[in-house]
C-alpha cells in the first residue's frame, strides 16, 4: 500500500514537516521526482534542517528511505546533506537507499542551466540553476548517466563523452565560466556516492509492498509546477502529481491508496511565471517577512 503526499500549489507548502509528522505511521518514505531544487524544512530537537534530496523520514529510527528513479541526483548536494544529517547523530547509510536508475546531475548540467537562463534575458523561467532541467533533458534524450553507471569501470569514459557534448552546447551560448572546481568537487562526491546501498529501485519497493509494508511517496515542488499540467512554460521538469509516483518509483497505479494534498493559507511562488494574486504592497511584504518566504 502506497500513500502519496503532494504540494497543491507552487511548492513551499510545508510538505517536509507533514512527511516528518506522518513518517512514524509508515515503513518506507520514498522520493519519486525532482532534485536538489526541493527544500523540505524540518525541525529536529528544536533545530532547523533543510533536506533537498534525502527523504524526510531519515530522522525516524528504523524507517527505510529510498531515492527513486524519478529523481535527478546531485552527488555534491547529497554529500553536504549527509554531513548535516550526521551532525544530528543519524547514521544515514543505515536506512538510505538509492535506485540504480536515478539520473545524475553533472557539473556541465549546472553550467548549461546557467547559460540557458542568461540567454533568455527577461523571458527567463526562474530556474534554480541546479542543473535539473538539463539533466532531465539528457534523460529523455537517452544520454544521461545514472547512479548504476558508478559501479561500472567505464564511468569516467562515459562522463568525458557526455561532457564533450555539453561543451559544444556551452560554446553555442558563449559560456566562459571555468567549471574545473565544480568537477573536482563532483568526483569527490561520486566516490562518496559509491559507498551507499544502490538497489534495483522498482524491485526493492515492490518487495516492500508485497510484504505488507506501508510506503509514503514524498513529492517535491507542487502541482502547479507539473511539467504537463502546471503553468507552462514556467514549470519544473518532472511530473509533480500522483501519476509521477508510478513512473518515479516503478509501482502500479492500483497500489496507490490515499493522496494527501498540502496547501497553505496564502500562495507563494519562486521564480518567474503568472501569479495573479501577488501582493506588491505592505501586506505582501508583511507576509513575506513573517512567513520567511524569501525566494
Amino acid at each position: 500500500m502506497v500513500d502519496v503526499l503532494l504540494g497543491l500549489q507552487w511548492g513551499d507548502e510545508g510538505k517536509g514537516k507533514i512527511v516528518d509528522y506522518f513518517a512514524d505511521k509508515y515503513d518506507v518514505v520514498a522520493r519519486f521526482q525532482g532534485g536538489p531544487n526541493a527544500g523540505h524544512t524540518l525541525y529536529v530537537d528544536g533545530k532547523k534542517i533543510v533536506l533537498h534530496q534525502i527523504p524526510s523520514g531519515i530522522f525516524h529510527e528504523g524507517k527505510t528511505n529510498l531515492i527513486g528513479n524519478g529523481v535527478v541526483l546531485d552527488a555534491v548536494t547529497l554529500k553536504k546533506e549527509c554531513a548535516n544529517v550526521a551532525a544530528f547523530g543519524v547514521d544515514y547509510k543505515k536506512n538510505l537507499y538509492i535506485s540504480e536508475r536515478t539520473h545524475l546531475i553533472l557539473p556541465t548540467h549546472r553550467a548549461i542551466d546557467k547559460a540557458s537562463e542568461l540567454a533568455k534575458g527577461n523571458e527567463k523561467i526562474g530556474s534554480t540553476l541546479k542543473g535539473i532541467g538539463p539533466a532531465y533533458m539528457d534523460k529523455t534524450g537517452r544520454n544521461g548517466l545514472r547512479v548504476g553507471n558508478l559501479l561500472d569501470k567505464s564511468f569516467t569514459t562515459e562522463y568525458i563523452k557526455l561532457r564533450l557534448k555539453h561543451q559544444k552546447i556551452l560554446e553555442s551560448f558563449n559560456f566562459q565560466e571555468d567549471i574545473s572546481l565544480w568537477e573536482e568537487e563532483f568526483f569527490e562526491a561520486i566516490d562518496f556516492l559509491r559507498s551507499f546501498k544502490i538497489v534495483n529501485g522498482e524491485y526493492f519497493i515492490n518487495d516492500k509492498i508485497s510484504k505488507g509494508m506501508r510506503v509514503l511517496a514524498e513529492g517535491a515542488q507542487g502541482s502547479m509546477l507539473d511539467v504537463d499540467f502546471g503553468t507552462f512554460p514556467f514549470v519544473t521538469s518532472s511530473s509533480t502529481i500522483t501519476a509521477g509516483v508510478c513512473s518515479g518509483l516503478g509501482i502500479a497505479p492500483q497500489k496507490i491508496k490515499e493522496v494527501i494534498g498540502i496547501t497553505k493559507a496564502y500562495c507563494t511562488r519562486v521564480g518567474s511565471g503568472p501569479f495573479p494574486t501577488e501582493l506588491f504592497d505592505e501586506d505582501g511584504e508583511a507576509l513575506r517577512r513573517i512567513g520567511g518566504e524569501i525566494g
